[in-house]
């Protein structure tokens, strides 16, 4: 299966469990890869036989504005739903990075892999 891959699209959202984590937003790296089959759009040049990623950017970016999970794997699972609305995407893995989540780590991650099935 052919793939397309948003890497590091920074959000920032309401994102947590405790009380300073649901009244300021903090930063969330977004890695998502689309499984999709390409070859329509590599034989053709068309945008209309692709998955325009652009318009799942849109949405996911709409998404993460109006939310305010309590936890990762929520807001992995909704973003992970806005990709599989296209009905060319067969898979998506979907990986959220919360940086600064853990005192003396870098960053927490989720990863999730959802099938259209």
């Amino acid at each position: 299966m052919d793939k397309i891959r948003i890497e590091d699209l920074h959000l920032r959202c309401i994102i947590g469990l405790n009380p300073e984590e649901r009244e300021k937003q903090q930063d969330v790296l977004f890695q998502i890869t689309l499984h999709a089959d390409l070859r329509a759009a590599g034989r053709s040049d068309d945008v209309a036989d692709t998955v325009n990623y652009k318009t799942i950017k849109l949405e996911i970016m709409d998404l993460v504005a109006g939310s305010s999970c309590f936890l990762l794997e929520r807001l992995a699972e909704e973003v992970a739903q806005v990709c599989l609305k296209d009905e060319r995407v067969q898979q998506v893995d979907v990986r959220l990075d919360k940086p600064g989540a853990l005192r003396f780590a870098r960053t927490v991650s989720v990863e999730i892999s959802r099938t259209r099935s």
